[in-house]
């Protein structure tokens, strides 16, 4: 990348996390980012980053400028963080709540502009907080392994410590479509707020186009949410608030003739489109609809993410986060097969086997709370470890590279459910 900063000092120029999050972020060609340098005599300053711990092995980008901000961008919702996180977060945030951080020798990464251009034109951060109210704000940034599958996020703060806002920014085909999707889930959710058992999510602040990038400006979580325990019992009563969205239990129907069915087949030809003669995907649609297409099951919502790390507790209330899978017209019981697919694959490093055996194991479970006679469950597992493969598709195709831990395996225990 060019740009007014030089070759060797432009942390964009780099293959690293640390040149992926700053492209995305300070991606606009006016804007000068150097490292342990000065910034061009024609620049301002407009901010400054601590790039903590360093440059090589970079892990989070911490505004400079206001102590009480820093240390926030640390401190804020750390008890939904593991232990060893949280430590290592509180006595860094410590350090920035008295000042420390900047004499604590961290690189410092400068940003500026040319004197004619305003920052609130060429800075995502600074547009963000025109659209807050125009007030200051500073914003923090993690720094992860490049991932195409991945989206930075942007936390605003107020100079008081106060949180103001959550940004996710999408910057490939994959990651907008994950962008716009949870912006048009978070539009809807307001409604259901008096839902019995429906839980709370942040409000969709803004959405726009910046740069290339589609941004959902969200906001902040309660600063009093706890995370829910790993090993919790799910949230059956929420999982079916989401499906049914405050409306009775919606008539079983049959797979056969369901939009969701049409779907799948739609989904799955366009993948074996796109893979070199590899019929799988359409066979494992097919043994579906044959199996089960006769089966009857309430078609409603889900989430699309629900697992324990993306909900919390608030005041007696369930909190649920990150929604951009979230859909309508699917199987009810979605959301309880990915929760014990994900604890087992994810949690517990399982096999994808071993993953959709818990899948079953948690539809034995909880089947009559959700409804579901021995052949429902048995159309709800099958059906959602296709609904994720072809999810893993969708990602691949659209520049988000193959998830390891489900391509190949996933698809070809697919094709064995017939014998199953």
């Amino acid at each position: 990348m060019t740009g007014p900063a030089t070759a060797s000092a432009d942390p964009r120029t780099r293959t690293d996390g640390l040149g992926w999050v700053t492209r995305a972020v300070f991606g606009a060609e006016q804007v000068g980012l150097t490292v342990a340098g000065r910034p061009p005599t024609e620049h301002r300053t407009v901010a400054r980053y601590a790039i903590v711990p360093s440059v090589r092995r970079a892990r989070f980008l911490l505004p400079l400028g206001s102590p009480r901000a820093t240390a926030a961008s640390l401190l804020a919702y750390n008890a939904l963080r593991p232990p060893r996180v949280r430590a290592a977060r509180a006595v860094l945030g410590g350090l920035a709540r008295l000042g420390g951080l900047e004499l604590a020798r961290f690189p410092v990464l400068t940003v500026s502009l040319p004197d004619a251009v305003a920052a609130e034109e060429a800075l995502l951060s600074h547009r963000l907080a025109a659209l807050l109210g125009g007030g200051a704000a500073y914003a923090a940034c993690g720094v992860r392994p490049p991932d195409p599958n991945h989206k930075p996020t942007l936390q605003l703060f107020a100079p008081n410590g106060r949180p103001l806002g959550f940004a996710k920014i999408g910057w490939n085909d994959a990651t907008r479509a994950l962008v716009a999707a949870e912006a048009a889930a978070l539009r809807e959710l307001p409604a259901l707020v008096r839902v019995p058992d429906h839980p709370v999510a942040p409000r969709l602040l803004a959405e726009l186009r910046w740069a290339g990038r589609s941004v959902a400006l969200v906001q902040p979580l309660p600063p009093t949410v706890r995370g829910l325990s790993t090993t919790a019992e799910p949230e059956v009563a929420a999982v079916l608030a989401v499906a049914r969205r405050g409306r009775p239990p919606a008539r079983p129907r049959p797979l056969a003739g369901s939009s969701f069915l049409a779907r799948l087949t739609r989904t799955a030809h366009q993948a074996v489109a796109t893979m070199s003669a590899d019929t799988r995907a359409v066979v494992a649609v097919a043994g579906l609809a044959s199996r089960h297409g006769e089966t009857l099951v309430e078609f409603g919502h889900w989430h699309g993410d629900w697992v324990p790390w993306n909900l919390g507790r608030h005041a007696d209330r369930l909190v649920a986060w990150d929604w951009e899978h979230s859909a309508p017209d699917v199987p009810v019981g979605f959301d309880l097969a990915h929760d014990a697919f994900q604890r087992a694959l994810v949690l517990r490093g399982s096999s994808v086997t071993v993953a959709a055996d818990a899948v079953d194991l948690q539809l034995r479970r909880y089947g009559d709370a959700l409804g579901l006679n021995r052949a429902g469950q048995r159309l709800v597992a099958d059906a959602y470890l296709l609904e994720l493969w072809l999810r893993t598709w969708r990602l691949a195709d659209a520049g988000a590279g193959w998830n390891p831990a489900l391509h190949p395996a996933l698809l070809e225990l697919l094709v064995q459910q017939d014998h199953r």
